[in-house]
């Protein structure tokens, strides 16, 4: 059982007592090649001891801010934890981030010691340790450490015996900072947000009350640890829970651990939930007819079922037995197949679900309970739970450390223990940004249902108000289109223009399968493949299956498809997956212009 959270606890009470309950117990593991190696929570333990210690070495005391730009592997997540034993306060940097991102944190941070991956990732940071703008004195590299160019060796920090430093961690105090995570920077520069031990524990305790889970259960942590969501539930909840993490440093290679794990919870950016249902309903198509038939009338049971569970009230007795019967041998097998047939609390956040990917997982029996918040609100704020009534498409209700309002003018405002006591300044302090009655602005619009719970209908600042004074939401056209199968990612463009275009992008898994469905060859050519004219086609066809269920202000009168995939490291997205709308419209300006052409 978890230990009891209480307020004048910190993060390190929770390692202490898993060290000492749990020794034996797996706490970490990691891919070598064919291998696991995973250390238990004893092990985790002297870990973070010797890592505190090497890191004082360097002369990092209390209070020192820390960076972190390495990958989902173990010296990150022990290096975390050590720099928090010791007092020191981390802050991981997406590594996708732009160089002037980097720059613009490591000066406002006011860090010390920056801990990167490779000799490689290091040259971006060689030049920042020279500025005299930044106070960066140490650059530690995990792999490839060359100390003739001033690097510091990961391995000889971590070989450091166990001293005085690692029992700071009886000093610290819940007002103390935990970290800061700096925001992705949809818009203009990030934002520095101060987390401290109490309120983290404070968001563990209610988290922890949301979902009956198997004791140390499993979890996969394959998203940025610089996203508040992993950082929640892939470093702290399993301190709480005495989890077994495993780490995942290539998304590429999600399925593959997911299949070796199989773990009982599995949180996914509505990006990542459309990638695994795309790939599943690519199988689906190539199985034949009489069996896609099957498993079709299967999943229409599901979808049923979820419906009675959604209402929260009784399932009839012969649709239960209907459900289980038709689990067991048509569904389950289905779910192996991306290793989520143990899965008993699957969740999404950081975007809208398109309705039509919601529909799909519901109907294998795995309705996905989405959650909302922010990293200003340290992860989940709200959040859909199995039991109790759920509605799919809402963010669900407010846990139970926070209040959730909606101004007159649509915008949800959250006030609560869990709630961040402020950004941090060049110079270190912390602003505070709530009002003088505590609420905080969030900057999305939503509204509450008369069970409680709360719709995301868009960001205030992403309203596109036509030439004709109609307000619509880009989130909602977006996606609409891409609720067909061949629409992997779509953009809504019309800020002061008489009618709405889109940019559309093909989805890269299910468009090769339409494709040979049908005797389309491109010999492997994406980009004729995007463009060849069935493919094109159908995609008038779903622009106009959408605009169908749109009203006039919202219709897309013309759109244009690119076949270059949209992700991080081109900049269309941030690392969370979420559409920099910025981006997009000043890289594609031509395109966009071209649409409003007569």
């Amino acid at each position: 059982m978890p230990p009891a959270v209480s307020p004048d606890h910190t993060l390190a009470r929770l390692l202490e007592h898993n060290a000492a309950a749990h020794p034996d117990l797996p706490a970490l593991s990691w891919r070598s090649g064919d291998d696991w190696p995973t250390l238990t929570w004893a092990g985790v333990n002297e870990a973070v001891a010797r890592l505190a210690q090497g890191y004082a070495s360097l002369g990092t005391a209390p209070g020192d801010r820390a960076l972190l730009m390495l990958g989902n592997r173990p010296e990150h997540w022990l290096s975390d934890l050590a720099l928090v034993h010791l007092g020191a306060v981390p802050t991981t940097v997406y590594g996708t981030a732009a160089p002037e991102q980097v720059a613009y944190i490591a000066r406002h941070s006011r860090a010390r010691v920056a801990v990167v991956e490779d000799a490689a990732v290091a040259a971006a940071w060689e030049p920042l340790v020279a500025d005299p703008g930044t106070a960066l004195e140490f650059l530690v590299v995990v792999s490839g450490a060359d100390p003739g160019r001033g690097h510091l060796d990961y391995a000889a920090l971590a070989a450091a015996p166990a001293g005085d430093a690692f029992e700071h961690r009886h000093s610290l105090k819940p007002e103390d900072l935990l970290t800061v995570v700096y925001t992705s920077g949809t818009t203009g520069d990030p934002k520095g947000v101060a987390v401290t031990h109490r309120r983290m524990l404070a968001n563990l305790a209610a988290l922890d009350s949301l979902i009956d889970l198997p004791e140390h259960a499993a979890h996969i942590c394959y998203l940025p640890l610089a996203h508040i969501a992993e950082r929640v539930l892939g470093l702290y909840l399993p301190l709480l829970r005495a989890s077994h993490v495993w780490m995942c440093d290539d998304p590429a290679e999600l399925v593959g651990v997911l299949r070796h794990v199989r773990p009982p919870e599995f949180f996914g950016v509505p990006r990542v939930w459309e990638k695994l249902a795309s790939a599943l309903r690519a199988g689906l198509a190539g199985l034949p007819g009489e069996q896609r038939s099957g498993i079709e009338a299967a999943m229409a049971v599901a979808a049923e079922h979820t419906a009675h569970l959604e209402r929260g009230g009784p399932v009839p007795p012969d649709l239960a037995r209907r459900f289980a019967a038709v689990r067991e041998l048509a569904l389950t097998p289905v779910l192996e197949k991306v290793g989520l047939d143990r899965v008993v609390w699957a969740s999404s956040a950081s975007a809208p679900m398109p309705p039509e990917v919601v529909r799909f997982w519901a109907g294998l029996g795995m309705p996905i309970m989405d959650a909302w918040g922010l990293t200003e609100s340290l992860g989940v704020a709200t959040a859909n739970t199995p039991t109790g009534g759920f509605r799919l498409g809402s963010v669900g209700r407010p846990l139970s450390s926070v209040e959730v309002r909606v101004a007159d003018d649509g915008e949800v405002l959250l006030r609560g223990e869990t709630v961040f006591d402020g950004y941090v300044d060049a110079g270190g302090a912390v602003r505070a940004a709530t009002d003088g009655d505590g609420w905080f602005a969030t900057g999305d619009i939503g509204r509450l249902d008369g069970d409680g719970h709360l719709w995301i209908t868009d960001r205030k600042k992403e309203i596109i108000v036509t030439s004709g004074g109609k307000n619509v939401s880009p989130a909602l056209v977006e996606n609409t289109l891409k609720e067909h199968p061949l629409v992997g990612q779509a953009y809504a463009h019309g800020d002061g223009h008489p009618y709405l275009v889109a940019l559309v992008v093909p989805d890269r898994d299910v468009t090769p399968v339409w494709a040979a469905a049908r005797g389309i060859d491109t010999g492997g050519d994406w980009d004729a493949l995007a463009a060849h004219p069935e493919v094109a086609a159908e995609l008038e066809r779903a622009v106009a299956a959408a605009n169908a269920r749109l009203s006039r202000a919202e219709q897309v009168k013309r759109h244009r498809v690119l076949a270059g995939e949209w992700g991080p490291d081109t900049g269309e997205l941030t690392p969370s997956l979420k559409l920099r709308r910025r981006v997009i419209r000043d890289k594609y300006a031509a395109e966009l212009d071209g649409l409003y052409e007569d």
